[in-house]
């Protein structure tokens, strides 16, 4: 199985190397920022940088669209997963068209409201997953794995 773990650079890409015990043992790539953050913690991992900012600006929206393109063509994963924020959705939904499995996990810090890239990938993802009881009033088909952290 191949993995692609797509997410902005900092808090949402740290989310998901904290699923490390998930994913180590499968063949992956990462998409994100070039920051130095993302550098630093994806040291020897296959990394495609995607475009940023990200949230309400359309020329990266479509910049990323091309990216996801390209790189899910290429890279060929099984499943899409991320933890947001808005690169996820070009590439959840081309995800999608390509039949790949989608999924997504909800931020630790949104408890009682939902996210926008939430809102926008809840309609097509595989598994939707939070990480607190009362985020299932805001997504009732969601899974409560608990917290990450």
């Amino acid at each position: 199985m191949k993995i692609c773990l797509v997410g902005s650079s900092g808090g949402h890409l740290t989310h998901l190397y904290m699923l490390k015990p998930t994913w180590e043992q499968y063949e992956r790539f990462w998409v994100t920022f070039d920051k130095e953050d993302a550098r630093s913690i994806l040291e020897g991992e296959k990394v495609y940088p995607c475009y940023y900012p990200t949230n309400r600006n359309l020329k990266n929206l479509i910049r990323n669209t091309l990216v996801a393109w390209k790189v899910l063509r290429k890279e060929k994963p099984d499943v899409l997963i991320s933890s947001g924020a808005a690169v996820a959705a070009p590439f959840f939904y081309l995800g999608k068209l390509m039949g790949k499995k989608l999924i997504y996990i909800e931020v630790f810090d949104r408890v009682d409201k939902p996210t926008m890239t939430g809102k926008m990938v809840y309609p097509i993802v595989d598994e939707f997953i939070v990480q607190w009881e009362e985020q299932l009033k805001v997504y009732p088909k969601a899974k409560n794995f608990g917290s990450i952290f």
